[in-house]
């Protein structure tokens, strides 16, 4: 159920890794702070650290860590990569949210802060995917859900989202017109970013496929 590690290149992969998860870490604080609306996880994770008194990147790491148990349940591999994940976005974010002001009633600001945080999450997707050390622990659940039930990759990312923002919303998480946007848009921004970066998947297509289709984490 592991991914085994390419140690002669690890160094440089784990550098790597972490320039995409500071991007992502970023790219949320800017959702957040843009008060337009986040991804449909962030909606989730928000909504509960808000509940239970802790930071936002506290709660992705807490949040990780249950999704990857659902996930190993259902036998699918992971790779330090998806440990990674879990351990280093969180704290990014709260790094970011630590000095990052919320910006209310400024139309135009928040606006360029949802976008730029869209295509701020295409970059960090296609740097974390390129260096293929396994999917994050909410791609693992989605191709685990795919493996055992036999749905398509966009039904189990359809399932898992829908699901995600609806509870998120009702426990008063940031869902607005920004969820829906970064929905749209994040696809073409991993594609853009997978262009830039010359970014050949190997072995995570399917995590790749579903990423563009649906946005990663």
């Amino acid at each position: 159920m592991l991914k085994p590690i390419r140690w002669n290149t690890f160094i440089r992969d784990f550098v790597r890794i972490q320039i995409g998860f500071i991007l992502f870490g970023l790219a949320i604080t800017l959702m957040i702070r843009g008060n337009l609306g986040t991804s449909a996880w962030v909606v989730l994770e928000a909504a509960l650290a808000y509940k239970l008194g802790i930071t936002v990147g506290t709660m992705t790491v807490i949040m990780g860590f249950l999704v990857l148990t659902s996930a190993v349940v259902m036998r699918e591999k992971i790779g330090w990569g998806t440990l990674a994940n879990i351990l280093s976005i969180g704290p990014w974010v709260d790094m970011w949210n630590s000095f990052t002001p919320s910006v209310t009633d400024n139309l135009p600001l928040q606006v360029g802060m949802l976008l730029f945080a869209i295509l701020l999450m295409g970059l960090g997707s296609a740097i974390y995917i390129g260096v293929d050390a396994g999917a994050g622990p909410r791609d693992s659940l989605m191709l685990a859900i795919k493996r055992t039930t036999g749905v398509s990759i966009r039904v189990a990312r359809a399932i898992i989202e829908v699901t995600v923002v609806a509870i998120g919303w009702l426990l008063g998480g940031p869902a607005g017109v920004g969820t829906v946007v970064y929905a749209l848009l994040v696809g073409p921004a991993i594609q853009w970013g997978f262009k830039l970066f010359n970014v050949q998947p190997h072995k995570e297509d399917e995590v790749v496929q579903a990423s563009i289709e649906g946005g990663a984490e």
